[in-house]
């Protein structure tokens, strides 16, 4: 049976963790910040630790705590892009699918798993509460697991459950959860959701990544009918459509009847919308991103956003200006199934320029994080390019075409002088 602590001040970390350990703790909003909080608190007694970030909605950690922490992640976004401009941390680029094995059996592997749940069932259990995601494998391999046990987290449906056998420590705490609150999207955003929109045929399934883009499309979503969801994630703008049933997943191939996603991340509404809600079920990664399950998925459609796109397809979704503010991700796991899935649609979208530069672009300014051979459809606020099957020169027309007009001519001068890019 775990250790069980019901003041938290009373955790000692170091009866728990030694130098030198991996520490892994789930993302965005199933942080448990009692927990993380903890951690930093007592680094300098804990000794040297390698800590394993996901997409952060706390500011739990800061550059600061580099002095006895190391840090490494798959992503930049929020707070671990003041780790990254200030050295101290370091990027593991790596398909999402394929962080599961990583954590639990790879170079990466956990030796102590900090997970937030929330509180036992009548049977003993624990729901995973806000995440299944990329740890849930890593329960059984790691050394530790280290569980704070909330009352304010959502009941979720899903396949594993964890035991008291599962656990070696409880902290139980009561306090509102982390909340991922995204910005309302501006005019051209709303017009580049409008043109996503447009493709989204009735009866689909939905992939949509994380940011203000993904959720505006789903905003202008709401005269469709018939929608299901296959994510990996499920947001407040998501749970709208359920509520106004335009999400209903009567037309899903796998999971008739249920929004399957890894994780929730977005606010208190979301949650309670979730919390014993049949209609959702959280599952793991291995499953989310499984490419059987994607390409099984009839008219899967693939909604991803992007930084760049280059004039053969090429997308960049990692490095901004120099600054790594994005991830690999999931976008490939989820283009590669919705190009398998009959019916299927892989969408990148992104707004023509940042600023006053162009992002289509002839030469990519960071790295290839979806190669051409994985390019669908690109949307601008300007139109759609459907490269599927398109050689270089078409591609290049099409992506020209949807460009910012003041950018259309430098680019075509920029381009080889055999007119079709390398």
């Amino acid at each position: 049976m775990p250790d069980v602590i019901t003041h938290p001040a009373r955790l000692d970390m170091t009866r728990y963790i030694r130098p030198g350990d991996t520490v892994a703790w789930s993302q965005a909003c199933a942080e448990p910040l009692t927990l993380t909080e903890c951690l930093v608190a007592q680094r300098a007694q804990l000794g040297s630790l390698r800590c394993f970030l996901g997409i952060p909605a706390s500011r739990t950690v800061g550059p600061q705590h580099a002095d006895h922490l190391s840090f490494l992640s798959y992503c930049g976004s929020g707070s671990n892009r003041a780790l990254y401009g200030a050295g101290a941390l370091d990027i593991v680029p790596c398909h999402y699918s394929e962080l599961p094995g990583l954590l639990a059996r790879g170079p990466l592997r956990a030796d102590v798993l900090l997970l937030q749940l929330a509180p036992a069932d009548e049977d003993g259990n624990h729901s995973l509460g806000l995440a299944h995601d990329y740890l849930a494998e890593a329960v059984d391999t790691a050394r530790v697991v280290i569980a704070e046990v909330n009352d304010q987290v959502p009941r979720t449906r899903g396949p594993r459950v964890l035991s008291p056998a599962s656990l070696d420590v409880v902290v139980h705490t009561s306090r509102p959860p982390a909340e991922l609150a995204l910005r309302p999207a501006d005019m051209r955003t709303a017009r580049i959701a409008v043109q996503v929109a447009e493709l989204v045929e009735d009866g689909a399934t939905l992939q949509f990544g994380v940011g203000t883009l993904p959720e505006a499309v789903l905003r202008q979503l709401h005269g469709h009918r018939r929608l299901g969801v296959h994510s990996g994630m499920l947001s407040d703008a998501a749970a709208d459509l359920m509520e106004a049933g335009v999400i209903t997943n009567e037309r899903k191939t796998l999971d008739r009847g249920r929004s399957v996603a890894g994780l929730l991340m977005g606010t208190r509404r979301l949650f309670r919308y979730a919390d014993r809600n049949p209609a959702i079920e959280l599952r793991e990664t291995g499953y989310t991103h499984h490419p059987e399950v994607l390409a099984a998925q009839r008219r899967l459609t693939a909604i991803n956003s992007a930084i760049e796109v280059d004039l053969t397809g090429q997308v960049n979704a990692e490095v901004a200006a120099g600054e790594y503010v994005g991830a690999v991700g999931g976008a490939v796991d989820f283009l590669r199934g919705a190009a398998r899935s009959r019916g299927g649609l892989p969408i990148v979208a992104l707004p023509s320029t940042a600023g006053e530069r162009s992002r289509i672009v002839t030469t990519l300014s960071g790295p290839v994080s979806t190669a051409r051979c994985d390019a669908g459809l690109v949307v601008t606020e300007y139109g759609v390019a459907d490269l599927r099957g398109l050689p270089l020169r078409a591609r290049q027309e099409a992506l020209l075409a949807i460009a910012h007009p003041d950018h259309r001519s430098a680019l075509e001068q920029a381009l080889d002088t055999s007119g079709v890019p390398a």
